[in-house]
C-alpha cells in the first residue's frame, strides 16, 4: 500500500532486475517514472533525499520482516491483530477520526497470507471477543 508522495518499484534501480511486483491504482494518480541514471544523480546531489529514501526503505523492510515472522509463527487472529496494531502505530490505513480500518478483507488476506474466508471468520471472532468492532460491515480498531 503506497501513500501519496511515496515511491514504489525502486528495486530495479539498484539491481537491474525485473520489478518484484505489480501496482494497481485504486484512484486517479500521477506517476513519475525515473530512469536509473536520473535517480542515482538525484540521490548523489541531495543527501537529504538519500536519507529520506533510506528511511522509507528501512520502514518497508521492517514491515516485511514483521509479516514474515507472523506468517511463520502465528495463527490467523494473531496475524490480523499484529497487522492492525502496525497500522495503528504507523497511522496508515486507519482513519484518524473514527479508527476505522481502510483495508478490504482481500487486502488483509494478501498481507497475512490467509484466505479471505479465514479473514472474515477471524475478524468476526475478534469482534465477538471485543478485540475490535464491526459496525455495518466496517472494522474499527
Amino acid at each position: 500500500m503506497i501513500e501519496p508522495g511515496e515511491c514504489f518499484g525502486e528495486l530495479p534501480l539498484f539491481d537491474g532486475s525485473a520489478y518484484a511486483a505489480s501496482a494497481i491504482a485504486n484512484k486517479d494518480s500521477l506517476v513519475i517514472r525515473l530512469h536509473n541514471a536520473a535517480f542515482l544523480k538525484m540521490l548523489k546531489d541531495s543527501p537529504e533525499l538519500y536519507l529520506r529514501f533510506l528511511k522509507l526503505s528501512s520502514e518497508r523492510l521492517r514491515f516485511k520482516f514483521l509479516l514474515l515472522k507472523e506468517l511463520a509463527c502465528y495463527g490467523p487472529e494473531h496475524r490480523i491483530s499484529t497487522l492492525f496494531d502496525y497500522f495503528k502505530k504507523s497511522n496508515r490505513n486507519i482513519s484518524k477520526k473514527h479508527h476505522q480500518l481502510e483495508l478490504t478483507r482481500q487486502q488483509i488476506a494478501n498481507m497475512t497470507g490467509l484466505r479471505v474466508e479465514t479473514v472474515i471468520r477471524s475478524i468476526r471472532h475478534m469482534n465477538d471477543t471485543g478485540e475490535l468492532t464491526i459496525e455495518r460491515g466496517k472494522v474499527f480498531c
